[in-house]
């Protein structure tokens, strides 16, 4: 292990504590340095680093806020920065078994369970390192809508990731979801990000969710999202279905349009071939 002496003495200052090595773990999607920190006297530190993006605070505020708020597994933040993240070290390597599946859905339908009176947040947050406006609004479609599939087409657009005229098209269906979504339930507590790598398995069951982008929405969003990278198996589902019941519809048509906003996510952050998905999602809703 190496220590890059600037990054130990700011982890010292956060921590109270010596920094003895320094062990890379690879980028995040924002492109932050990801590290391990052993720490003088035993114990380790998972560390967040980055590079130019004011981010971070915020992410420590989403952690914190799903610590407080829920009883989902996450890391304890120990320090945030607007570009440096200490957290807890968690120990974790391999997949969700069977029965770690359906934990996960015993957890994660009862942070669904944590309701509010509007959708949104307080504050407004990040996934991926990208801006999500949380500004509250009692009308669920018109909140996705603004807020999630027009936002993010235009961050796209702006990126020069997704041409004006797929951006233009994502904005016809936003204006067209009373078709498809019917008053959902109250505002659910989300996760916001839950797609396989945040989830965090030790000995087949869930050891922590990490890298949050928390708001209250429709339940149905967060589901939607695990399918899109198949984060979890049938197990998952059947589990959650009986703690909080899918109602119909949503695996044949709302699920499909609920993941345009991550496949938005990708095309601003990645391009490539996430753009031809959300040119056939947009088909196979008419527009």
């Amino acid at each position: 292990m190496t220590v890059d002496r600037a990054l130990a003495d700011r982890l010292r200052a956060a921590t109270g504590r010596a920094v003895t090595g320094l062990t890379p773990l690879g980028t995040g999607t924002a492109d932050d340095r990801l590290y391990r920190a052993g720490l003088a006297g035993g114990g380790a530190a998972a560390v967040k680093v980055s590079r130019g993006g004011t981010h971070l605070g915020v992410e420590g505020r989403m952690l914190r806020l799903l610590a407080e708020r829920s009883a989902l597994p996450v890391p304890g933040v120990i320090a945030c920065e607007a570009d440096l993240l200490v957290m807890d070290f968690v120990e974790s390597g391999g997949r969700l078994d069977r029965a770690g599946e359906q934990h996960a859905a015993d957890m994660v339908a009862a942070l669904h369970d944590l309701t509010a009176d509007t959708y949104g947040l307080e504050f407004d947050t990040v996934i991926g390192g990208l801006a999500q406006a949380n500004t509250p609004d009692t009308d669920w479609r018109r909140f996705f809508a603004e807020r999630r599939l027009v936002a993010m087409a235009g961050q796209a657009r702006d990126a020069g990731r997704l041409d004006g005229e797929t951006a233009a098209r994502v904005e016809r269906l936003a204006g067209r979801l009373d078709r498809w979504i019917d008053a959902p339930g109250p505002p659910s507590l989300l996760h916001g990000d839950l797609w396989g790598g945040n989830v965090l398995a030790r000995g087949g069951r869930v050891a922590a969710f990490i890298d949050p982008a928390v708001y209250y929405g429709d339940a149905e969003v967060e589901l939607a999202f695990t399918t899109l990278f198949r984060t979890f198996s049938d197990a998952f589902y059947a589990r959650y279905g009986e703690r909080r019941p899918i109602r119909p519809g949503f695996f044949e048509a709302r699920c499909a349009l609920y993941n345009l906003y991550p496949l938005l996510v990708h095309v601003r952050l990645f391009g490539g071939s996430y753009a031809a998905q959300v040119d056939r999602t947009l088909s196979r809703f008419g527009v």
